[in-house]
């Protein structure tokens, strides 16, 4: 036990700590209290000064002037939306100068936006003088080359859509990268096929596989296309890829294909260069290809002579259409088909277009744009609805090539109902207006005809004009001047015939309307090019192609089935599903046709194939019922609002207990169900092998291609003492006009 002293010790400390405890607390307390006092009105001053500034920001905000227009609306403020369709909106005329994606005119265009003044705004050209006509400034006719001798900034403002700008323009920011890059290495752009098989087939290149084509850089300069990676052996050969292309050669250093064409003429006596014969008829001379030695003097190639002047590839998507005829009028590269141009009357081939009518004649909001003057868009507005019109622009080369037959179309003959196309006495025209007339026109018999003549070419076609003919009818498009006429079922002896093959007498009046025209069923059910060739077949896949057929990926029996299954849908082409990623080919999955969607007039987004769940009726474009049954095929039109078809599905065709009666056809099923002993018909065997007619060696259009064209028109005359352009690489003019 502790001592009381040490006892009453400890209490004391003991009461001492809690004294300092309770001193501490109060203290504690007592400060809380006076800085409460002071806090709550520091915080409620600091909340009012936040509430303060916050108000002024957003005042000032609200009193913020708009970022300035730009200077182009003072001329173009009622000029079309470029991209109608964005995101969020759909747009008819432009929202403070932007279109649907928030684009303004000098995104696309460049030029100076802070400009008000047209000369200072706009991009000045290069050589301002070939850009004048009549006082203003105008794209002349047949431009050709002489448009990648100009700035890469004069040809974005002029076309920003031109492969030479595109992938700074189409292809930023990754917003069509994939398509501005394919484009490029794409058939429509390199034009190969023609030039390969025109080199091959004459001797002026040995090799098949064509090493020629078509492409010009940012600078303008011709380049060479190298396909990336290269391709093996077996993908040449199976799938008719490219390893590379160059620019054609000029001419002046080919080497004649076939030594022994020097003795064409005759080969009298040996002449020299530059040394005139008297004998000699004008404009032939003896010397033919000379008798020099290969490589020197003149002796040279009359192949790729003709294939840098001639017009049967002229222009390629490097170039702006040639603009001046009906047929001729577009833009280069992507706007040479997303910007619709007014090029046929015909309905059936230009769809709602076809209002617009044939001479390239602008119906923009605009008022700047010229109303009577040919050369402009229908509108300032890109598109995918694109109607076939625009399509035969090209693909009419060489005068007989898939969509004018698709059209039931080909050229003239010049004879046919030939009284209203020549003039009652023969013409002889003088070399300038010989050669004035040959650059609208390249075909010589123009030369002594009335079509030579603008103001005739424009009557021709027309149903008054055609109303005047007896034997044919002619279209009402006529690209470089040239006339294509329709083509009728008829007997052996030339008689018009009807669909029950009964002869149309030819003194009947409406004897052409009660003939069958030979054009395709697609088109005559009321489809376009684009409602078969997808993306791909259109922009292609950055793969380097020898031939057409290559490259596409679609087939028949993709929407059509087989006799042993209907349609799956899936593109089964010799390019589907293939594509170059990372420098790699890559064979990937295919796009089932079933997910694509496309734009209605208001902005929606519409399959454009769907298979029916159940029977029902729907209503056609027409406003007429239309009875469809449980797993049919129905396509909407991508370029005509609220047409639609059902797809016939060949399996139908074989079958008398077809869900659509009126799809069976004993002929189909002889056809397609016929053995290789050809005397076995109307089941489907087991094994493929034992069909004469199998997918696998035969194709559909084999048989189902009511006509074939003709090489009418490929074979042509030469001068060799007149001078003619290049219509292609730096241009120029030069001897032998072809």
């Amino acid at each position: 036990m502790k001592p009381r002293r040490h006892r009453d010790t400890e209490k004391l400390a003991a009461d001492e700590r809690g004294s300092t405890r309770i001193r501490n607390e109060e203290i504690k307390s007592a400060w809380i209290r006076v800085n409460l006092r002071l806090v709550i009105p520091f915080a409620l001053c600091l909340c009012a000064s936040v509430a303060f500034v916050l108000s002024s920001t957003r005042a000032e905000q609200r009193s913020a002037p708009a970022p300035p227009l730009e200077g182009c609306l003072k001329c173009h403020d009622k000029i079309e939306p470029m991209h109608r369709f964005g995101p969020t909106a759909t747009l008819d005329k432009l929202d403070n100068g932007k279109d649907a994606l928030g684009l303004t005119c000098t995104a696309c265009h460049g030029g100076n936006p802070a400009a008000t003044a047209k000369e200072e705004a706009h991009v000045r050209p290069r050589f301002p003088r070939e850009w004048i006509r009549e006082g203003r400034f105008r794209i002349p006719e047949r431009s050709g080359p002489f448009l990648e001798k100009e700035s890469p900034e004069f040809v974005r403002f002029l076309n920003p859509g031109d492969l030479r700008i595109a992938g700074e323009t189409c292809g930023s920011s990754e917003c069509h990268s994939t398509q501005t890059n394919a484009v490029g290495k794409s058939m429509m752009t390199h034009g190969a096929m023609l030039w390969g098989a025109a080199l091959y087939n004459n001797g002026g290149f040995p090799i098949k596989d064509t090493n020629f084509g078509e492409s010009y850089g940012v600078n303008g300069a011709p380049q060479s296309l190298v396909q990336n990676p290269q391709p093996t052996a077996e993908q040449k050969r199976l799938k008719g890829i490219l390893s590379f292309l160059d620019p054609l050669p000029r001419w002046e250093i080919s080497q004649p294909g076939n030594i022994l064409r020097v003795f064409e003429r005759g080969g009298k006596r040996r002449l020299e260069t530059g040394l005139p014969d008297k004998d000699e008829d004008p404009g032939k001379p003896d010397k033919g290809l000379s008798a020099r030695g290969l490589g020197t003097a003149q002796r040279t190639d009359p192949v790729y002579l003709g294939l840098q002047k001639t017009r049967l590839l002229d222009p390629t998507l490097n170039f702006l259409g040639t603009n001046d005829h009906p047929g001729d009028y577009r833009s280069s590269g992507c706007t040479a088909c997303h910007v619709i141009y007014a090029n046929d009357r015909d309905v059936r081939h230009s769809a709602f277009y076809s209002s617009a009518g044939n001479l390239g004649r602008s119906q923009s909001a605009d008022v700047s744009i010229p109303k009577t003057e040919s050369g402009h868009p229908i509108k300032h507005q890109l598109t995918s609805r694109i109607p076939t019109s625009q399509c035969m622009i090209c693909h009419m080369h060489p005068g007989e090539n898939m969509v004018a037959s698709y059209m039931g179309l080909t050229w003239w003959d010049n004879e046919t109902d030939g009284d209203k196309m020549y003039p009652a006495q023969q013409h002889d025209p003088s070399q300038s207006e010989e050669e004035r007339k040959l650059n609208s026109n390249p075909e010589a018999a123009s030369l002594r005809g009335l079509w030579s003549e603008q103001e005739f070419l424009d009557q021709t076609g027309t149903r008054e004009f055609n109303a005047q003919l007896k034997r044919t009818q002619f279209a009402d498009f006529h690209g470089h001047g040239w006339i294509f006429r329709q083509v009728f079922k008829r007997d052996r002896e030339g008689n018009l015939l009807d669909a029950r093959n009964t002869i149309v007498s030819p003194d009947d009046p409406d004897r052409f309307r009660k003939a069958v025209h030979l054009n395709d069923i697609h088109l005559e059910k009321g489809m376009h090019c684009v409602d078969c060739h997808f993306r791909q077949d259109a922009h292609g896949n950055g793969v380097l192609y020898n031939e057409p057929r290559a490259a596409i990926q679609i087939g028949c029996t993709d929407c059509h089935g087989t006799i042993r299954k209907r349609a799956t849908l899936i593109p089964s082409g010799f390019a589907a599903g293939l594509n170059v990623k990372d420098d790699k080919f890559d064979q990937g999955m295919v796009r089932n046709l079933a997910t694509i969607r496309f734009r209605d007039p208001e902005g929606g987004r519409v399959l454009l194939f769907q298979t029916i769940g159940s029977d029902r009726k729907k209503k056609d474009e027409n406003g007429n019922e239309v009875a469809l049954k449980a797993g049919d095929i129905v396509q909407n039109s991508m370029v005509v609002p609220g047409r639609w078809w059902r797809v016939k599905q060949t399996i139908d065709t074989i079958n008398p207990n077809a869900p659509h009666t009126e799809d069976y056809s004993a002929k189909s099923r002889y056809a397609k169900t016929m053995r290789t002993d050809n005397a076995t018909w109307g089941d489907v065997p087991a094994d493929d092998k034992l069909l004469a007619h199998r997918d696998e060696n035969m194709t559909c259009f084999a048989c189902h291609s009511s006509w074939v064209t003709s090489c009418f028109g490929c074979h042509l005359s030469m001068q060799a003492n007149r001078k003619m352009p290049n219509r292609h690489n730096e241009g120029g003019n030069t001897r032998n006009y072809t």
